[in-house]
């Protein structure tokens, strides 16, 4: 007889062999139990086995391996369809592998799931030039394909007539890659095919700012064409790179050179954007059924259970029905008003699907599953009960799933007047004829789970169900996602650049190490670890040139790394010396240094500690605010940075408990990298003789007289003008107006316009001179070509516009670093000034920067019009501090700490004293809103048929309503659209502050709504009129004394011309009982 293999544990089983006194009789009972068990999973197995061949392999292709979306389909194959096949027959195959002799099935299915991912992979790789174009700039033309010709793996559809841009196909392929890796399936068998793996992690590794189309292959939920940022793409990728970082794609007895290296940042900012993206899916859809897939099985991408249990409800109660989950609100797919011969919806069409969107019976299967991960036996009843009726057979009895359940065309009135009411009809595709391949891979896998022939560890070997501190620690060389302790410990190491820098620390108590000190440990800027990533993924044969030029991010570089038998660490790239005038500022910089060392603290998930290293130039000395420096490197040194525990010591003493990442890849190329790590400086004499000679800062001012009038003067006089003017900020000026009159390279003493304005540059950078180095940078049309901080805000649910007036951009998708420069230098921007180029650069930085460490500032802000903040950080210095100075003539500290301030007025508004004109004013710069305030103007529109007109501009109520929904960000942002139309930031608060009280007497008055059009204009200056009637002023005065008004006298105004306004007949009642009873209070 052969012997059972015992099955790992179940959920909740502590219990284990005892030893106890047992009979004979007893021995003899287990025994005959073990032969009945064993012979009742042998015959479940084979039934399920039948069912997999009858129904899944019975659909493979026979060339590659891969599977159509459909049984009936015989030339296109599905790639999402394709791995959820594969998936479940490894599943079986799992599941063989606990019986002994199984006749070779387990075998035959193992080799099955290999045909299959093979020949996904052998599809992809005919694509590799889209690959390196991807990754360049994450273009949807370039994608890799979704669908391929069944037989011949060819290309069937263009990116023109399909929306083949899924980043979540890749991740789902990449993560089950790895599961069968781990269990022990040989699926990559050359480096050619590691290779290109390396690359689709590259692929993938900027979901976070890459609109794709998504689960449901449409994009936008209007079904126009419209790719958008994905919570479920950007989930399952990020549990992709989980899975895959560190893993050899040659199993256990792979070579070094075929792991697969993860970028840690990219990971972190995939979690980021996508734990601030739920519960939402998308700018369109408030929720949708697709991140079922990536909250639970298959990618459990968050582990945070608030996040989790809010998205997972807010699916359960908005998606579920009686046959099951619709995929999301107005989704016209497969519904009988569909129009099948079109690809793309007319304009307000999704109006049309309210109420009666299909609902899809394999969102059950995956809520059974879940049930099973998280132990929950109710759960599993619930959903098990729920599918039971709407499950078919097939002729051999074979159980089959629907695709979908659709409203028939007679029912679709009362569907729409009582949603759940109406009996619904299966699809055609999930009939025996035509069975719904993915739906019934899904069964599969729920079926082996339920029936304990399958546990959740076979089939998540990787336990990506459990956060990543609860997951076995991994073996090796290789850094992986681990989790991180309570109380983890930043290690810190400080490096002196000279040995008499050193000295001078020393005197000061902060003990550091020099370049030489730390040998053979060497230190480098972050710039030259790049140069080493660049050569991971590089194949001439396949046309793949490796990882793309990207930094290396706070996280990757408090990793120690062994690269050809050197060990070295980098310092983080907020001390890499910058072309752009911000590293200039120590103040910032050492802001920076805290915020890096939280950020590093707060993010760490690898195993080991993180080691960040803090170079000290001798220039730092020389920095007004070196004591400032100073005192952050003694609190270092006391072992805490605002609640952050640090460990500082000697880099040889802190190795040992470091992060340590091997790049082995780099052991099998013969290449000169041409590394230029950080030098140490020689000098003379080891230290200085004694504190007075160190080099102090040059406290520098000159005269501010503006050459504005030169600019009618000829070529010649200007140059006159410009060899006898002294002051560097007045050569600058100067030598803009010949750079825009003569162009770059006009020669003036030898030396071109470009050259002489480079050193100028360099000249008050050293003096400080914010004013002129600002104005000198936006002349060398300076660009920070780092797109991160703009990728930041957009995630975060903010638009972003830039410039000024009427040529202002709207910035409302993923922008490339090469688009950096042309945002900002624009004909517009430059007539208002030409130092708002790079000043507008810096505010865009700090927000995004904020927005990420303090959402809470931009609550209530939708759109960050950046001239406007500008004008609420100017205001608040002139008109409220009385200071005189410009914003660009500020320090770059200086001016970030005026953005925290403007964005937190309602913290100290009180407190200062604010009159409530000069809050409005701030508040309407940011253009701030109170909460619900776009449900409110939702319900505003519903009850006024002619729409809402403001300074011209009419927000209508078709088709607005019938294309949008009230929780979408798509309506918010129609909305802020129609108050940005508005030239004065009070006038902006006004309007919302009316909005609000015209919402709270529809909510009181549920009766009434508006026959005319409802004019905002009109009732402010109706609301203006009673103000100067009671005050006792005529109508000639300034409107903007109203704005000075206290709120609750404000809303007396606003609320009398509302009502006003109805009684003069622009409101009707709808039980036609008068008007007498409106309430407002």
């Amino acid at each position: 007889m052969s012997t059972l293999i015992t099955p790992p544990p179940q959920h909740g089983d502590t219990s284990r062999c005892r030893h106890q006194t047992t009979s004979s009789v007893d021995i003899e009972q287990n025994v005959n139990l073990k032969v009945i068990s064993y012979d009742d999973t042998v015959r479940k197995l084979d039934h399920y086995y039948g069912i997999v061949k009858r129904q899944l392999l019975q659909n493979q292709s026979i060339t590659l391996g891969i599977f159509p979306a459909t049984s009936a389909e015989k030339e296109v194959a599905d790639i999402r369809t394709s791995v959820y096949c594969a998936a479940a027959i490894w599943s079986l195959y799992q599941a063989y592998r606990r019986i002994d002799d199984d006749h070779g099935k387990a075998y035959e299915l193992g080799q099955s799931c290999v045909k299959c991912m093979r020949g996904v992979l052998n599809c992809w790789m005919r694509q590799t030039e889209r690959v390196e174009k991807f990754k360049k700039g994450q273009q949807p033309t370039y994608a890799l394909h979704s669908k391929f010709h069944l037989i011949t793996g060819g290309e069937v559809l263009s990116t023109g007539q399909y929306g083949h841009l899924q980043i979540d196909v890749v991740s789902l392929y990449l993560l089950f890659l790895v599961q069968m890796i781990n269990s022990g399936l040989q699926i990559i068998y050359t480096m050619d095919e590691v290779i290109f793996v390396q690359n689709l992690v590259y692929y993938v590794e900027r979901s976070y700012r890459t609109p794709d189309y998504g689960m449901w292959e449409r994009g936008s939920k209007y079904n126009n064409g419209t790719p958008e940022l994905h919570a479920s793409s950007i989930g399952m990728a990020k549990a992709a790179l989980e899975a895959i970082n560190g893993c050899n794609l040659f199993g256990e007895k792979g070579a070094s050179w075929s792991v697969i290296f993860v970028d840690i940042d990219a990971h972190n900012r995939n979690r980021s954007i996508f734990e601030t993206l739920l519960p939402r899916e998308s700018s369109s859809k408030h929720v949708d059924a697709s991140l079922i897939c990536a909250i639970s099985f298959p990618a459990f991408a968050t582990h945070d259970q608030g996040l989790y249990s809010k998205t997972r409800s807010q699916i359960v109660s908005s998606l579920q029905g009686k046959y099951g989950f619709k995929r999301f609100h107005r989704d016209g797919y497969g519904t009988v008003l569909e129009d099948k011969k079109r690809r793309f919806y007319n304009h307000a069409e999704t109006k049309e699907f309210e109420n009666i969107e299909c609902e899809w019976p394999l969102f059950y299967l995956y809520m059974m599953i879940e049930g099973i991960f998280r132990n929950s036996d109710e759960q599993v009843e619930q959903y098990k009960n729920l599918l039971q009726p709407l499950i078919k057979r097939d002729r051999y009895g074979d159980p089959v799933i629907p695709k979908y359940y659709f409203v028939q065309r007679d029912h679709i009135y009362g569907e729409r007047a009582e949603p759940g009411s109406q009996v619904r009809q299966a699809s055609s595709e999930g009939t025996a004829q035509n069975l719904f391949l993915w739906g019934q891979s899904i069964w599969i896998i729920a079926s082996l789970l339920l029936e304990n022939l399958l546990h959740i560890n076979e089939l998540d070997l990787i336990r990506r169900y459990l956060p990543s501190y609860n997951r076995p620690r991994k073996g090796g060389r290789y850094s992986a996602f681990q989790g991180t302790a309570s109380d983890l410990v930043v290690q810190v190491v400080f490096i002196a650049e000279s040995m008499r820098l050193q000295a001078m620390m020393a005197t000061y108590g902060i003990q550091t190490q020099t370049p030489h000190e730390v040998e053979p440990v060497q230190i480098w800027p972050p710039k030259e670890l790049v140069k080493v990533y660049k050569y991971l993924g590089v194949s001439e044969k396949l046309g793949l040139r490796g990882r793309p030029l990207r930094p290396v991010g706070a996280l990757g570089t408090s990793k120690i790394y062994r690269i050809c038998g050197q060990t070295v660490l980098c310092y983080p790239l907020v001390f890499e010396v910058s072309d752009f005038y911000l590293s200039h500022d120590m103040a910032l910089l050492i802001d920076d240094i805290k915020t890096e060392l939280h950020f590093v603290g707060k993010y760490w998930r690898l195993s080991g500690r993180p080691t960040v290293c803090i170079p000290i130039r001798e220039e730092h000395m020389r920095d007004v605010h070196f004591r400032e420096l100073l005192d952050l490197l003694a609190m270092l040194k006391n072992g805490h940075c605002d609640g952050l525990k640090i460990r500082t010591g000697r880099l040889q003493n802190l190795i040992s408990s470091s992060c340590i990442e091997h790049l082995d890849f780099m052991s099998a190329m013969d290449i000169d990298l041409d590394i230029k790590p950080f030098e140490q400086l020689k000098h003379a004499s080891i230290g200085y003789q004694s504190l007075t000679d160190v080099p102090t800062a040059i406290t520098y001012s000159e005269d501010s007289k503006s050459f504005k009038d030169m600019e009618a003067q000829p070529t010649p006089e200007v140059i006159n003008v410009l060899r006898s003017v002294s002051t560097l900020h007045g050569q600058i000026e100067l030598l803009g107006i010949l750079l825009r009159r003569e162009g770059p390279n006009y020669q003036i003493d030898g030396a071109s316009v470009t050259e002489r304005l480079e050193v100028l540059l360099e000249q008050v950078s050293e003096r400080h001179l914010w004013s002129a180095m600002r104005l000198a940078a936006a002349y060398l049309n300076q660009a920070y070509h780092s797109v991160t901080h703009i990728s930041s805000i957009l995630v975060h649910g903010c638009q972003l516009t830039v410039g000024y007036g009427n040529s202002e951009i709207l910035i409302d998708r993923p922008v490339q670093p090469g688009e950096i420069h042309d945002l900002f230098y624009t004909p517009a921007l430059q007539d208002h000034g030409v130092v708002q180029a790079v000043l507008q650069q810096e505010v865009v930085l700090y927000c995004g920067k904020l927005i990420a460490t303090h959402t809470q500032l931009f609550t209530g802000i939708l759109n960050i019009r950046v001239s406007w903040m500008i004008k609420a950080m100017t205001y608040y210095l002139h008109d409220i501090r009385g200071r005189k100075e410009t914003v660009e003539a500020l320090a770059p500290n200086e001016v970030r700490r005026l953005v925290v301030k403007v964005l937190s007025i309602d913290k100290w508004a009180n407190v200062e004293r604010l009159t409530p004109q000069q809050t409005r004013m701030i508040d309407g710069c940011l253009g701030r809103t109170p909460k619900k305030f776009y449900e409110k103007v939702w319900n505003i529109l519903l009850k006024t048929p002619n729409g809402v007109c403001l300074c011209g501009h009419l927000l209508p109520q078709e088709p607005t309503i019938s294309e949008m929904s009230p929780g979408e960000l798509n309506f918010a942002i129609a909305v802020q659209t129609l108050l940005n139309r508005i030239e004065h930031p009070e006038y902006r608060q006004i309007v919302v502050e009316l909005f609000t009280i015209i919402a709270t007497i529809l909510e009181r008055n549920p009766e009434l709504r508006f026959t005319q059009q409802l004019n905002l204009d009109q009732i402010v200056k109706d609301a203006f009129k009673l103000f100067c009637k009671d005050s006792g002023r005529s109508m000639g005065d300034d409107m903007f004394l109203l704005f000075n008004e206290t709120q609750a006298a404000l809303t007396s105004y606003l609320a009398r011309a509302v009502v006003n306004s109805m009684l003069s007949g622009d409101v009707r009642s709808e039980i036609d009982e008068g008007l007498t009873f409106c309430q407002v209070s």
